[in-house]
């Protein structure tokens, strides 16, 4: 990345790219790929179009990340948003929230030629999806790329864990999250964003472990999965980290012990209903309880420095409300997660 002429102190040009940076994509050592999609949300919308608002509140967050050593300077990228599969995400969206109405009220969607057509339509979506999101990753993943998804709802990760695979072999997956996402599938949809992780050690068998923190809101069929899953799904429930902390035990040691049921290739993947819902109150599913953003840094800080490699990450969920403070929350911990990445 050319800094020459570029002064970290001064205002952000909203001609550069993310976080005011002269980044190129060519330059950039690590690669965002915003993914404008949210067909299977059950609950609150706008998460498709949480990138673009992360973009411009990125222009206000100041360059400098003192557990990051500048790692900046190695050029973070930030795709253009397709829009096309914008619109797409729109399209289905709304069948989506025809079909979910629909079956909520007991009907049975096979007995109606239109709602088999629109499952048909949104189930082919999430294929096309997660093709999408593959393809693109591996692009920059064979030009040596690191490569960081920005979604969209939770479902928008796949793509890339798929692509990591390939190139990694074996690798486990830190998911912090106010949902385990170990549905079989959710209203009918394959590939719901309450899926993703049942999807995930379904279809990536070098997935081999997933380390789940802060879930707090579940079902008894997640609930059997992970009790059935030989220790393969390994589920720190918010509940019993609170009590922890209530009793004395320290986050240092918690997160040390989770650390340690990583192996050593670890996938991020954040959904940032994770956090106290202060942080993010307008994230699709949001559940009262919950971390502090700086726990969650805490967290990741520890497995660099366990000697663990970060080998990407997704930070999803993040919604659009009247204000800009999500889309704030979003770009500073965006631009804690790209240091971290680089470090």
């Amino acid at each position: 990345m050319d800094l020459t002429g570029f002064n970290p102190n001064a205002v952000s040009n909203p001609n550069n790219n993310i976080f005011g940076l002269p980044s190129t994509e060519a330059d950039a050592r690590l690669v965002i790929l915003p993914v404008p999609w949210e067909v299977t949300v059950s609950h609150g919308a706008g998460t498709a179009r949480a990138a673009d608002h992360i973009l411009k509140s990125s222009l206000q967050v100041d360059i400098l990340d003192v557990d990051g050593n500048a790692g900046w300077k190695q050029g973070f990228y930030m795709r253009p948003i397709d829009k096309k599969l914008l619109f797409k995400s729109d399209y289905l969206r709304r069948e989506a929230e025809l079909y979910i109405d629909y079956i909520s009220q007991g009907a049975e969607p096979e007995k109606n030629k239109f709602m088999c057509k629109s499952l048909k339509e949104i189930n082919e979506g999430g294929l096309f999806l997660n093709k999408w999101v593959y393809d693109n990753c591996k692009e920059l993943l064979d030009k040596g790329k690191l490569v960081a998804v920005l979604g969209g709802d939770h479902s928008s990760a796949l793509g890339l864990m798929k692509a990591l695979a390939e190139k990694h072999g074996d690798f486990s997956v830190l998911q912090i999250d106010a949902h385990c996402d170990l549905r079989t599938k959710y209203a009918d949809f394959n590939y719901s964003h309450a899926s993703i992780m049942y999807n995930a050690l379904n279809e990536i068998h070098s997935l081999t472990k997933l380390v789940q923190v802060g879930v707090r809101d579940f079902c008894e069929e997640e609930f059997d999965y992970i009790c059935n899953s030989n220790s393969r799904v390994v589920t720190y429930f918010d509940k019993h980290i609170k009590e922890r902390l209530f009793e004395g035990q320290t986050w240092k040691t918690i997160a040390e012990e989770i650390v340690a049921q990583l192996p050593q290739k670890v996938y991020l993947s954040f959904d940032i209903d994770g956090l106290d819902r202060k942080l993010c109150p307008n994230t699709g599913t949001p559940v009262c309880g919950g971390f502090e953003s700086e726990e969650m840094i805490y967290l990741i800080k520890k497995i660099k420095d366990s000697g663990k490699e970060l080998i990407g990450f997704d930070l999803v969920e993040i919604g659009v409300g009247e204000t800009n403070w999500d889309s704030n929350v979003g770009a500073h911990l965006l631009w804690r997660l790209c240091n971290l990445m680089v470090a």
